[in-house]
């Protein structure tokens, strides 16, 4: 009976091989064939697809979207043709964008699928054969080598030198060494150095391993499983238009029903004359631009995310960055620097502080402690570490340097030049004349070079700091000579550099008299231990100041990743994430229920050594307590967790496919302090929508409530139905749109995230509406009385009402640019280029609509007098005056939140 999956690294290499009933010299032909039978291809299998026509006619199950279709038909039926099309064309294209969008997100299984390799080496009845991934079965042996991406889970029978990139499942920044010893039964995904999994690639060495499960069973197949469970989430602007709209069509459709029956039966209207007006009205009054004018402002904040290094996949993942509370992030390579870099040398003389970051071989030495001496055996450290080194590091033509070999090599090197030496001089006085590789069953590297200062070698060693202490009887002294091996203190050096989160390698030495006949691994012993590197992969700086904005914008950042506790919580306190940063680890999370996970996941900071289940169980408890949840990630053990956040953010350098497929947006330069730039562009796109919304709703209700009013105070009406449809054509393309140009607002990463429930029209925001609806009909029947009694017919009267709404959106248009502050400013007053072009559009189809003879016969419009015109526009300059005073007051006494304090400039008068 086999024991299960997760338990293989504990057991025995030989035990293996007879639970599986396998042979190291490969399974018989016919015994892989029957197995294969039984077991299934070594494939995920793929996932399952909506049909075109269903996603299709998805996209148009929305209340709002259907009132649209609804409005548009009838607008046809009554020969208003145009304004049937514009709707019609709008619904079309949104149904379009949804449609390929939710195409493109069921790509991610697919990704995972491609992660496997082609092929594969194994020994079949003792022969080596090359076959296809597919037919691998358990109990198959693999035959690997440095450069193959393992195609199936392993146990490790034999390895040299074997070093394997886990970075896709578990995040490890270095390649993992390899051995074939069983580990703890406990030990978590990154710790079991005894096994080799699907997708990840052999970086150094040589191996033989038997295959213990394929397909499905792989940890990559666990992650496609977890991956095909996780439902998409609907975003919070949708979730609040979809609230919206089903509100809006409900009132909307009552509203037009009482309307119509009340004209006919109390005010006398024929039913086609009645039908007539309430369509217009309807029309006039439902905002069917807002979907293309809110997918335009999408489309905008995309562009400019993109020149900010944020490429966004799905549009409405623009928005959810601007609500997100708490960003869950990867640490190598987003948080830091993904290089290397030798940051302290302890000796016995003192410690001695690297300054500089990267592969750049500048910098200075500087001796926290010890002073000139502590620099001196520091620079006897850097030489070992120059000397036995097999990487390379080249200089681009930018500036920056580029590393051939293992990281933490190259970072010996850089920590030679800081040091002053000069690499090939030294090579040059001490060439290498033999040497023993690294491997991980004695994890240290030793190398033999001619000694500059006589007919003797020199044997230079670096490793394992215990392997290489094992090797020592002595340690250097202060003055370079050599005295008695305090293990003692080396180990308390060893911890408190591991307490730091550094990965710490030892540094030895010994002279020999004379260049020896062989140099082989029994030979290395009685050496001088010269001291310790620590190594750190350094936050970047960018990132450090990012996490600062977000932290002022009230948004948490929590660190997700498979490294080391000690090297997390490292990284985490030079962030800065928390005033109190606290680590939990994936063996501890595997001890919290459900139950209790959101509130631990609320606490921590710091979440370290996790699995793909253990992410996946975080962003959900995070979303449990109404948090809008930001993911990063670039391994395909990422995937689950970049699917379930509400915005997934995966790395566009070194993610994988599955991770870019899993998500809503890809960072083109890896950076985390890109993604605080998009989450500031994502809270300037949800103004914009908001500033479209407090705009559209308003004029649209002011005409409506001027219409009703007349209808049930049985006036004459202010407008006719054609002029109700001109004003909304003419606005809904021009100044609405001019909206989504908006710059942000000043103070907008001061402002704390919005709640996930927070409603798409604030109390602020019905306040406005109401109180414009009513201005504008006031305005409406004011110019109409004043015109009126200055003896205007109706046909010029109505003219001057329909002038008189375009003027008060021009005016209206300035004063909501700026919800959080006024717009008596230079800059409020200057307006945007789309502002300018906006309203030179309107001016022209005013004019045209006034004074050209043909839209006189379409209208019924009529030309108007100079002065006329005059206080027209005085009127919209007066509306705007008087709601910069509103806002103000409103600011002042607090009465809406969302408005803010007062600001110091407006405090003073």
């Amino acid at each position: 009976m086999a024991q299960p999956a997760t338990l293989w690294h504990a057991i025995d290499a030989v035990e293996v091989l007879r639970q599986l009933e396998a042979d190291p010299g490969g399974l018989a032909p016919d015994i892989a064939a029957r197995r294969l039978q039984a077991h299934g291809p070594n494939a995920l299998p793929p996932p399952q697809r909506t049909p075109g026509w269903r996603r299709l006619l998805r996209q148009l199950d929305d209340p709002l979207i259907l009132f649209l279709l609804a409005a548009a038909v009838v607008a046809a039926v009554l020969a208003h043709y145009v304004d049937a099309g514009v709707i019609a064309a709008v619904v079309l294209v949104n149904a379009i964008v949804g449609f390929v969008q939710e195409g493109r997100a069921e790509q991610a299984l697919s990704a995972l699928r491609s992660m496997l390799a082609p092929s594969a080496r194994v020994l079949r009845g003792g022969a080596r054969e090359q076959v296809a991934v597919e037919t691998l079965v358990p109990g198959d042996v693999l035959l690997l080598e440095a450069g193959d991406r393992i195609a199936a889970d392993a146990r490790l029978l034999r390895g040299r030198g074997l070093r394997v990139d886990e970075s896709v499942l578990t995040g490890e920044s270095v390649p993992i060494e390899k051995s074939v010893e069983p580990v703890a039964t406990g030990a978590d995904l990154g710790s079991r150095t005894s096994m080799l999994y699907s997708g990840t690639l052999v970086a150094a060495g040589q191996a033989t391993a038997l295959v213990v499960a394929t397909g499905p069973q792989t940890q990559i197949g666990r992650i496609g499983t977890l991956l095909g469970e996780v439902e998409s989430l609907t975003t919070p602007l949708l979730q609040q238009i979809a609230r919206f709209g089903k509100v809006f069509t409900t009132v909307a459709l009552v509203a037009s029903a009482a309307l119509l029956l009340f004209a006919v039966l109390v005010r006398g209207y024929g039913w086609l004359d009645a039908l007539m007006i309430v369509v217009a009205l309807a029309v006039g009054a439902i905002p069917e631009g807002l979907p293309a004018v809110i997918t335009i402002t999408l489309a905008i904040g995309v562009r400019r995310m993109a020149a900010r290094n944020a490429i966004v996949r799905r549009l409405p993942a623009v928005e959810t960055l601007g609500a997100t509370t708490v960003i869950c992030s990867d640490k190598t390579g987003t948080l830091t620097r993904n290089e290397m870099t030798a940051r302290s040398i302890a000796t016995v003389a003192g410690r001695v502080e690297a300054q500089g970051g990267g592969y750049a071989p500048t910098g200075v030495l500087v001796a926290r402690d010890g002073g000139d001496a502590a620099l001196a055996t520091a620079q006897r450290v850097a030489r070992i570490g120059l000397l036995c080194n097999d990487a390379q590091l080249h200089a681009d033509g930018d500036g920056h340097w580029r590393i051939d070999g293992d990281p933490m090599e190259a970072a010996l090197l850089a920590l030679a030049g800081k040091a002053g030496f000069d690499g090939a001089a030294m090579r040059n006085a001490h060439p290498r004349l033999d040497e023993v590789p690294f491997d991980a069953a004695h994890r240290f590297m030793a190398t033999l070079h001619a000694d500059a200062e006589g007919a003797g070698a020199l044997v230079c060693v670096k490793g394992a700091p215990e392997q290489v202490l094992a090797l020592c009887t002595a340690q250097a002294g202060r003055d370079g000579g050599a005295g008695p091996l305090d293990a003692a203190f080396w180990q308390q050096s060893i911890d408190a550099a591991g307490g730091e989160g550094q990965r710490v390698l030892g540094f030895a030495w010994r002279r020999l008299e004379r260049v020896p006949e062989r140099f082989v691994l029994d030979d290395i012993g009685e050496l001088v231990f010269a001291g310790l590197v620590g190594f750190i992969d350094p936050p970047r700086e960018e990132a450090i100041r990012a996490v600062a904005d977000c932290r002022a914008a009230g948004i948490a950042v929590k660190m997700i990743t498979g490294d080391h506790a000690a090297t997390a919580a490292a990284i985490a306190e030079q962030l800065r994430l928390a005033d109190d940063v606290r680590v939990v680890t994936g063996q501890e999370l595997e001890g919290v229920t459900d139950a209790e996970l959101p509130e631990l996941a609320g606490r921590a900071s710091v979440f370290a050594r996790t699995t793909p289940e253990h992410k996946l169980r975080i962003v959900r408890a995070l979303q449990s307590r109404g948090h809008t949840v930001a993911m990063t990630g670039d391994g395909v053990n990422d995937a689950p967790s970049l699917k379930q956040a509400d915005i997934g953010v995966a790395m566009g350098r070194k993610g994988t496919e599955a991770a870019k497929e899993a998500s809503g947006m890809v960072l083109a330069d890896d950076n985390f302090a890109s993604i605080a730039a998009a989450v500031h562009e994502g809270r300037a796109v949800y103004d914009n929508i908001r500033k479209v919304i407090a705009f559209t709703l308003p004029t649209n209700g002011g005409e409506a409530l001027a219409v009703i009013l007349a209808i049930v105070f049985g006036w004459v009406l202010p407008m006719t139905p054609p002029q109700i449809l001109w004003i909304n054509m003419v606005l809904a393309i021009t100044l609405g749109l001019a909206l989504a140009f908006e710059p942000p607002e000043s103070g907008l990463m001061a402002r704390p995230p919005r709640r996930r429930d927070a409603p798409l029209v604030s109390a602020f925001m019905l306040w406005r509406i109401v109180l414009v609806s009513i201005l504008f009909s006031v305005g409406a029947f004011g110019i109409f009385a004043w015109a009126q009694g200055r003896g205007h017919d109706v046909a010029t009267t109505r003219t001057m009402v329909v002038n008189m709404f375009c003027v008060m959106e021009i005016f209206y248009l300035f004063s909501v640019r700026y919800l959080h502050g006024t717009s008596f400013s230079l800059r409020g007053l200057r307006g945007t280029p789309a502002v300018l072009w906006a309203i030179v559009a309107v001016v022209l189809a005013q004019l045209a609509f006034t004074y050209l003879p043909w839209m006189h016969v379409l209208f019924g419009s009529r030309p108007l007098p100079l002065f006329e015109g005059i206080v027209i526009v005085a009127s919209g300059a007066a509306l705007m005056g008087l709601l910069e005073v509103e806002k103000a007051l409103l600011r002042r006494i607090g009465v809406f939140e969302e408005l803010g304090p007062v600001p110091a400039d407006e405090r003073a008068t």
